[in-house]
């Protein structure tokens, strides 16, 4: 079978673009969601040619074996020479990692806060009065607050809601990323999420002030309760 050069040329002009298209959603073995994949390319599309920084999304649904997370981020930097940073997660694993191929890179965004399992100061505070066991520990659990990944990650979703979990999670800790790295560098991202960003860590704080609140009801009314029978 005979190939024209003008279809030759179509094949090769659509395998550079989509070569081009997927080039910081690195790697997807869990959505496979067009959309998700869109959004990622166009935000990490822009922070590239605004910055010069690529910020690279994995998505695994497990870490190859004989290697943890890191291992297998440093493997994957391997083949990138430009600033470079990834935002990896594993599903089977139950981990999320940031590593960058150059150290300066780390400070044009917060690794510790954007990682923090907490959303909140006032939520950090809570968890370190429960879980400290110095005054060290109490200070450096309290001053970890404003996670943009694993709040999302740690919550139930329904039935056939896993991926968009997953998805959401992932894309709010990206956006979080890109965004300070923007700010960092004084450059605005059109394709910034913003305000969405924030108003999916709100409610996050929204529902844990909720549920400290409803604990707290609980008690004072076990009490009440408890003091009634014994008068």
């Amino acid at each position: 079978m005979k190939f024209s050069r003008g279809l030759a040329a179509l094949i090769l002009s659509v395998v550079f673009q989509t070569s081009l298209f997927a080039q910081y959603l690195y790697k997807d073995t869990i959505i496979f969601n067009p959309a998700f994949k869109a959004d990622i390319e166009k935000l990490g599309s822009e922070l590239y040619e605004k910055t010069g920084i690529s910020l690279r999304l994995v998505m695994l649904k497990e870490v190859p074996q004989n290697k943890n997370i890191v291992e297998y981020e440093k493997e994957l930097l391997n083949d990138f020479s430009s600033p470079t940073i990834l935002l990896t997660f594993s599903q089977m694993n139950s981990e999320v990692d940031i590593l960058a191929n150059d150290s300066s890179l780390y400070k044009y965004f917060d690794k510790k806060q954007v990682l923090s399992p907490v959303a909140s100061r006032i939520q950090a505070f809570v968890v370190a009065l429960f879980y400290s066991d110095s005054f060290e520990s109490f200070k450096r659990i309290a001053s970890s607050y404003g996670g943009t990944i694993i709040p999302l990650l740690a919550g139930k979703a329904k039935k056939g809601e896993l991926l968009g979990k997953y998805s959401a999670s992932m894309f709010n800790g990206y956006a979080d990323i890109a965004e300070q790295i923007a700010s960092s560098k004084n450059v605005v991202l059109e394709n910034a999420v913003g305000n969405s960003n924030r108003n999916i860590i709100f409610l996050i704080k929204l529902l844990f002030y909720g549920f400290i609140l409803y604990a707290i009801f609980l008690y004072l009314k076990k009490s009440f309760i408890k003091r009634q029978e014994n008068e």
